[in-house]
Parts: structure tokens; sequence; C-alpha cells
């Protein structure tokens, strides 16, 4: 990809080909009834940042600074958003956040019901897995790197992970008070996707043990950084970017960054977990980091 991009040409452009790649991520051979397929592709397709793939994209790239690991990468990266897409699809529903719009558009469940949407997310969830595999088959990924990859996307997507952080999320609508029960589900909710999608991309690039330690630092402190800076805009962000109502933690009552800490404390927060951030993104050795530098910029000055 064109090295003289901006950071936010280069998202879009990520952005781009990866929903070119997830339109075809299902193989035509299969028997998927149509509906099924038609809810899965409904939120797949529904735009979005797309920023996991990007980061496993850039991780794999700056390492070496090889492009051809960008492209062995991709199945990876449509990987990462099928696990992202089916979360906000379960997210959304009623028995969770019971949120009527996503990017702009209508939830899974307000189109095509509650239980089609529930298995639109279960099918993407397991598909992501199959697309992983096709770093191998397709891109010549040894098969030990996709075994790992497969095995960190399990932990941190699952139980200890994602899911961890929002079952906590959900038992801390019940009572959190404390800034340490939001860091938990902040960083698993959310940091443990983006710590993933960058140790993906690197290891595909090469990456040494001691680089993804340092990878880890840089990712678990954006994906922090990230979440905070999501509960600001939910009180001070642009409804019409944003793509969804704001003001819905206040009026589900969670606890969030600005709740416990307040804005002006929030926005130094997430000042100070990107300055950490790049601290450990030096440290990682990488020949070609300037883009992930960028990304980390790029998310502490988002408006949506």
């Amino acid at each position: 990809m064109n090295d003289s991009l901006t950071i936010q040409q280069y998202i879009s452009q990520t952005a781009s080909d990866v929903e070119s790649a997830l339109q075809t991520i299902l193989p035509t051979s299969w028997d998927v009834p149509a509906l099924l397929k038609e809810s899965m592709m409904y939120s797949l397709q529904a735009g979005g940042k797309r920023l996991r793939p990007a980061l496993v994209l850039a991780a794999a790239e700056a390492v070496k600074c090889d492009s051809r690991a960008a492209a062995a990468a991709m199945p990876v990266a449509c990987a990462i958003e099928m696990i992202h897409t089916y979360s906000l699809i379960h997210d959304d529903l009623p028995a969770m956040d019971n949120d009527d719009y996503r990017r702009g558009k209508l939830t899974n469940h307000k189109v095509f019901g509650d239980a089609m949407a529930i298995l639109a997310g279960d099918a993407l969830l397991t598909h992501a897995f199959h697309a992983i595999v096709q770093s191998t088959r397709q891109h010549g990924v040894s098969a030990e790197v996709s075994l790992k990859i497969v095995e960190e996307l399990s932990v941190m997507a699952g139980a200890s992970g994602m899911v961890g952080g929002q079952a906590a999320d959900m038992l801390g609508e019940q009572g959190v008070t404390s800034i340490d029960q939001l860091r938990y589900i902040h960083l698993h909710k959310t940091s443990d996707l983006i710590v993933f999608s960058l140790r993906a991309g690197a290891m595909i690039g090469g990456a040494t043990e001691e680089q993804l330690e340092q990878i880890t630092k840089f990712g678990t402190a954006i994906g922090l950084a990230f979440q905070i800076q999501d509960d600001i805009l939910d009180l001070v962000g642009d409804e019409a970017k944003l793509g969804k109502k704001t003001n819905s933690d206040v009026e589900q009552q969670k606890v969030t960054y600005p709740f416990l800490i307040g804005l002006n404390e929030s926005r130094a927060e997430v000042e100070r977990l990107t300055s950490d951030a790049k601290r450990a993104l030096d440290r990682a050795g990488l020949e070609g980091p300037s883009r992930l530098f960028g990304i980390a910029d790029y998310l502490m000055k988002r408006d949506h």
C-alpha cells in the first residue's frame, strides 16, 4: 500500500480492501440458508472504521516493512471483523443493550428478528476460525503460526476475554462502583480484541517474542484509551457521526470513566495511555511502525 497515505486515508483504504474480501468470505459452494446469509452479511457489510482489521494489516507489515505479510494477514483481518460484528449483533439484542441502531442502520434483530440475529452472530463467530486457516492454505503462513493465532483468538474472544468483559459489564449494571472494576470491563470487552489484532498481524509478519511483548503493551494501552474515548463520545459526540444515539450510557445508568473520574480527567487518561502505548511501540523495534503510531494518535483524537 502507498506509504504516502495519511493515516485517515490508510484506514479508509484498508476498510475498503477488507470489505471487498468480506464479500466473498463465505464459499459459494456452501449450502447456507438464504435468510441466514442475508442476516450475516447485513451486519458484516454495515460499514464502520474496520479498525481491528487495519491493526492486523498494519502490524503484519510493520515488523519487517513487508507488504506481502499484510496480504497474507487478510484472512485474519476478516476473521477479527467477523468476531467484532457477531459481538455487536448480540450486544444490541433486547436481552443485552436493546439498541435500535448501529452504524446508522437498524440493528440486526430489528430487521431479521431475535432468533435469526442470534444465529447470524453464531455463524460469524464460528466462521472466523475457518478464515484464519486460509492464511495457511492460501498464503503460505506456517501452520504453527495459524494454530497460535487460533489459540489466542479463542482465549481473547472467549470467557476470559471479550465475553468475560461483556458479562462483567452486564453484572456491573447492577452495581459497579470502582475504577478497577470498570478497568477490568474495558480491558476485556474492548482491549483484548485490539491486542489480538496486533499480535496476530505481528506473528504473521515474523515478530519475535520480545517484540510481541511490547506490541501487547501497546495494544492494551490503546485499547483502554479507545474505550474511554467511547465513553467520552457517548456524552459529547455527534450522533450523525457516531451512527447511534448519544447519552445511551446515561439512560441505561451505566458506570463509565467520565461518571467516575469526570470528563476532563477521562480525556487526560486517554492522553496518558496513548503516550504509554507509544513508548512500548518504540521499544518493540519494528522496522516500519509509523502507521501504528499514526493509528494511536488517530484513536486519541477521533470524534466517532
